[in-house]
């Protein structure tokens, strides 16, 4: 019979050997780092890892390994790599751009826009974050808002990217990459919907019923409860509420919020009716400049990579390597490209971090692109 521990001890032994072959491996990828410097050349050599991959396959005697054998040197480069770039960021080679870093957001002096109408929560979450007398406008759409940015026309724009129940915002995540805006700031708003009507109405009276398509989501449970009600998608949830008003007819009531009531005049017929009472948007400050705060904890990425298998694994080890603790992962389809997708991530941690630079510095240069959204 085979002795487990006898067998154990052999492996143990086998391990050892195989660190210390492992540890001069990567000694001799510091060299490899050094010529690299000196001649300018590229860290990822797709053609030479192929080639090795197959030499070394050709090395194994036991075609079940064979396998397994890829696997450990595609490991074991992809370590060697991203130890060189680690080495080419101490050295000076790094890939870093200009910034400007910032103590604290001045939001006194500043202009403001957002996309909807007073009321909404786009405006509450602008109200809360640069205070009650803050220069502001508002636009028609997320574009004309990230536009205003764009041009200089404003100092910031106040966007919703995600909500904790309908989750992202799709229209945002967009336009994140097209635009040369930053990610400056993020800031919370609870969402807490109403059904506002007419002065003298009451739910009783209530035949047709105005939100934005992610209000009547969000209050399913209260809207089942009168299926009789005609259910009509506006714009925000501001705009339904000014709507109701307009049309001044005491069977027509919007989902929005009470600050919607108070700036339009019109009554609460029923608050809280949203399903899920911890209900939160996030919204992000967004500035032309790429200007960070000092103490910013949240890097925000997006990247494209190869449509082949294990290629986000690839873009996604640089995080794991640098212990970063990632917050989020969402993906987008790109536009022109059938069943090809921009990857969105968010990680912690600070521009000014070695870890934070090694892992931008891996993914940029194995990437087909990567864009820097924010640090914040």
């Amino acid at each position: 019979m085979l002795d487990l521990q006898e067998i154990r001890k052999d492996i143990d032994e086998v391990d050892r050997e195989l660190v210390k072959l492992f540890e001069k491996r990567m000694e001799l990828t510091t060299s490899v780092a050094k010529y690299k410097i000196e001649t300018g050349k590229k860290v990822l050599d797709p053609q030479r890892e192929k080639e090795k991959l197959e030499a070394i396959a050709g090395l194994v005697s036991n075609e079940m390994n064979k396998h397994g054998i890829n696997e450990i040197f595609t490991q074991i480069m992809a370590t060697s790599r991203k130890y060189q770039y680690m080495l080419l960021e101490s050295m000076g080679q790094t890939l870093r751009e200009d910034y400007i870093a910032l103590d604290e957001i001045n939001k006194k002096d500043c202009k403001v826009v957002y996309q909807g109408a007073p009321g909404a929560y786009q405006y509450i979450a602008m109200k809360r974050f640069f205070g009650e007398d803050v220069e502001n406008y508002s636009v028609k759409t997320f574009r004309d808002a990230m536009e205003a940015v764009k041009c200089g026309e404003a100092d910031y724009a106040v966007l919703p990217i995600e909500n904790s129940t309908a989750g992202i915002v799709s229209d945002v995540f967009d336009l994140l990459p097209e635009y040369n805006n930053y990610i400056i700031a993020e800031t919370y708003v609870k969402i807490e919907h109403a059904l506002l009507g007419l002065p003298g109405a009451t739910v009783d009276d209530i035949t047709t019923v105005y939100s934005h398509p992610q209000g009547l989501m969000q209050c399913h449970d209260f809207l089942d409860t009168h299926k009789d009600w005609v259910q009509v998608e506006q714009l925000n949830t501001a705009l339904s509420a000014k709507r109701v008003v307009n049309e001044g007819d005491k069977s027509h009531a919007a989902i929005a919020s009470v600050e919607a009531a108070k700036l339009y005049g019109l009554s609460v017929l029923k608050e809280k009716i949203n399903t899920d009472d911890n209900n939160t948007t996030r919204f992000v400050i967004i500035t032309n400049k790429r200007m960070f705060l000092k103490d910013a904890k949240k890097v925000s990425i997006c990247f494209e990579t190869e449509h082949t298998a294990g290629s986000l694994y690839d873009m996604l080890s640089h995080i794991i390597y640098n212990n970063l603790n990632m917050t989020k992962i969402e993906s987008r389809p790109i536009a022109g490209k059938a069943w090809q997708f921009r990857f969105f991530v968010d990680f912690m941690g600070n521009i000014d971090d070695a870890e934070v630079m090694n892992a931008l510095r891996g993914i940029e240069e194995e990437a087909l692109s990567i864009k820097l959204l924010g640090n914040y």
